[in-house]
Order: structure tokens, then C-alpha cells, then sequence
């Protein structure tokens, strides 16, 4: 008999959005990726980087990430010991609950919001309690002092795309006696972020994702920024090699390259209030979004009804099981086209 640990030998993974084999026929809106392509610096970066040979990568990357936590400190206004680069921000969330969470201690989250934290969570052996959402979008039961180790903030909130205001997100953090974690990873699309309570509250961190905003969701790069002491625990558990020489040279480029990014993140903006306006023209409820992706429900509230008619015509979006989000549909922001498209089918399927 194979001895694994019980709570992984019973646990269910995490189910990741379906990636089509045929992606190129498909109109993509079920992952939240960015529908246009990364700075075209960043291809340039990476040709370097690999040079006429690829030499480079026979010796091992930078360790410490110290070039991109530099990019990120200036593009910021940290000191690079207040930032940790990572494998994508799901290796720094995991991280954190390693970190701060024993087996049997409590993190929280809020239902609904990223249902990773959850996985994350099982596989140390963490204790999870959640919050449920008031229909003013605040947290309900909320204590007046939360003790758990960790508490999970998605801000934008996913899959709803509300945002917390930030002087509700500075209330929190005081009522926690462990580590508020602000999820950012659609801050980009927001018209705000958390980043000054890291420097107000040394409880705060805030996490970062390239994925979505700088369209390198296939390079795996995210980030954290906390106080010098939560990055030096941090580091002495992550994978020593985690990122690679590519991926921190691609990252680099990105996150030099702020008029590329900021017009992209403008467009984007720009489609999901066009995207949402029309919405609810054909009676959709539609949450106003401050990410790169909308929620919304139709008039009959049959989310799997309205996600197979648009599968049939090969537009992916998310639907999820969950008795509190099976109403309704998550879509990400596409080019304008591929959201005119998608109107079209929604009005056929009716």
C-alpha cells in the first residue's frame, strides 16, 4: 500500500479552466488571459537571452531574481528586500500558507473568491473557515478580531469582479491578528490597490500576478511585496531556481515597458464597459467589474444552459458548480471583435 498522507490521498485537485487542444479555433474567454500579446520587447528579451546558441541555459538563473526585484522595487516605490518573485503568484500563496500555517491552525478566505486558497489549504493541513459576502459586497460575521494565521483577500474579487474599498481593506487588516494577504491579481484593471498598507501594517501583504495584465499567463511569473521579514521566510522555502533565465528576462522587459502595458490595460478597460453595457441591454445582470473579466447572469438565471449554447459555437467562458455562482457566467474581456461575437451568440441562444 502506497502511505500517503490521508488529507492528500482523499482530497480532490484543483480543476484549472478547460484548455482547449484546437485553442486557435476557439473564442478564449474562460481563463481570464489577456487577449492581446505581451510588449514586443519582451520577445526581444528573450532572443537575447537565449543568444544565437542558447549557452545561457546551461548555467542556472539568478536565485535571488535580483535584476526583476529591482524592476518591480523601482516600478513599485519598494526597497527590493520588500519583494519576492515567484513561480506565478499561486507559488507565493502557497507559500505563505506553509509559512504561517501549521497543520490544524486556521486560514480564511471569502466564498465566493479564488477557490485555489482552498486546495492550498488541504494539502498543509490547514484549517479553513470562510466569509460569506453581504449584498453590499462586505464581509458578513466578520469578528472584531480575527485570529486566525492567515486571511485571503481577493481584491478585485474573483469571479465577481467587485473591489473592496480601500479604507474597508486598512479596517481589516486592523482586526487581524495574523497576516492579511491582498490578492491582487486584477489590481491592474481596478481603479485602486492596497500596495500603501503594506508600508502602514506589518500584517499586510500583497500578491501580484503577470498573467493577466501583462499577458505572460505561459511564463508563470508573479510576486509579493511585504515586510523584509515575511520575504526572508519566504525565501528559505521556495524552490532556490524559481524562475528560470527566460522567464526573469521576459518579466524584466514587461514590466519596463508601462506605456505597451498601460495602453493595453486601457483597452481592456474600455471593451468590458462596452461588453457590459451590452449586457444589459439583452436583460443580463451584470456585477460592475474592476478586472479584466465580468459576471454575469442571465434573465432566466441558467448559467449551464447559456454556457453549453456558447460551447456549441465554441466560445469558452467559466461556469462554475457552486450553488452561489451556477446562476450566472464568468467572461473574460476579449478584443472587441471577439466580444462583439459573443454578444451575437448570446442573442441567439436567447
Amino acid at each position: 500500500m502506497i502511505p500517503l498522507r490521508p488529507n492528500i490521498a482523499t482530497m480532490d485537485g484543483y480543476v484549472p479552466g478547460f484548455q482547449p487542444p484546437d485553442i486557435a479555433s476557439w473564442i478564449k474567454l474562460n481563463t481570464n488571459e489577456n487577449p492581446y500579446p505581451p510588449s514586443p520587447t519582451v520577445k526581444e528579451a528573450i532572443l537575447r537571452e537565449l543568444g544565437e546558441d542558447g549557452a545561457s541555459l546551461r548555467t542556472y538563473p539568478s536565485a535571488s531574481s535580483e535584476l526583476l526585484r529591482q524592476t518591480a522595487g523601482r516600478l513599485y516605490g519598494f526597497d527590493p528586500s520588500w519583494i519576492i518573485m515567484a513561480n506565478g503568484s499561486d507559488e507565493v500563496l502557497n507559500n505563505l500558507i506553509r509559512a504561517f500555517a501549521a497543520e490544524g491552525e486556521e486560514i480564511a478566505y471569502v466564498h465566493p473568491s479564488y477557490s485555489y486558497y482552498a486546495t492550498l489549504a488541504e494539502i498543509q493541513g490547514a484549517r479553513v473557515r470562510t466569509f460569506s459576502l453581504t449584498d453590499k459586497f462586505r464581509l458578513a460575521d466578520f469578528p472584531s478580531r480575527y485570529q486566525g494565521k492567515l486571511f485571503f483577500l481577493t481584491s478585485p474579487n474573483a469571479p465577481l469582479g467587485f473591489a473592496f474599498p480601500l479604507d474597508y481593506i486598512e479596517e481589516l487588516a486592523e482586526r487581524c491578528d495574523g497576516m492579511l494577504v491582498v490578492d491582487e491579481a486584477y489590481a491592474d484593471f481596478a481603479a485602486g490597490n492596497a500596495l500603501d498598507l503594506v508600508r502602514r501594517h506589518e500584517n499586510v501583504v500583497i500578491t501580484r500576478t503577470l498573467s493577466k495584465s501583462y499577458a505572460l499567463a505561459g511564463m508563470r511569473l508573479g510576486l509579493a511585496i511585504a515586510r523584509p521579514e515575511v520575504t526572508a521566510a519566504l525565501n528559505k522555502i521556495r524552490d532556490h531556481y524559481n524562475l528560470d533565465r527566460v522567464a526573469q528576462a521576459a518579466c524584466v522587459a514587461a514590466l519596463h515597458d508601462q506605456p505597451y502595458f498601460s495602453n493595453h490595460c486601457e483597452l481592456i478597460k474600455q471593451t468590458r464597459e462596452f461588453f457590459t453595457q451590452e449586457l444589459r441591454e439583452i436583460n443580463y445582470t451584470v456585477i460592475s467589474s474592476e478586472g479584466n473579466f465580468v459576471f454575469a447572469t442571465p434573465p432566466d438565471r441558467d448559467g449551464q444552459r447559456v454556457y453549453d449554447g456558447l460551447f456549441e459555437r465554441k466560445i469558452l467562458v467559466r461556469h462554475f458548480s457552486d450553488p452561489l455562482l451556477a446562476h450566472g457566467l464568468r467572461i473574460s474581456i476579449g478584443t472587441r471583435l471577439e466580444m462583439e461575437q459573443t454578444l451575437s451568440a448570446l442573442r441567439e441562444i436567447g
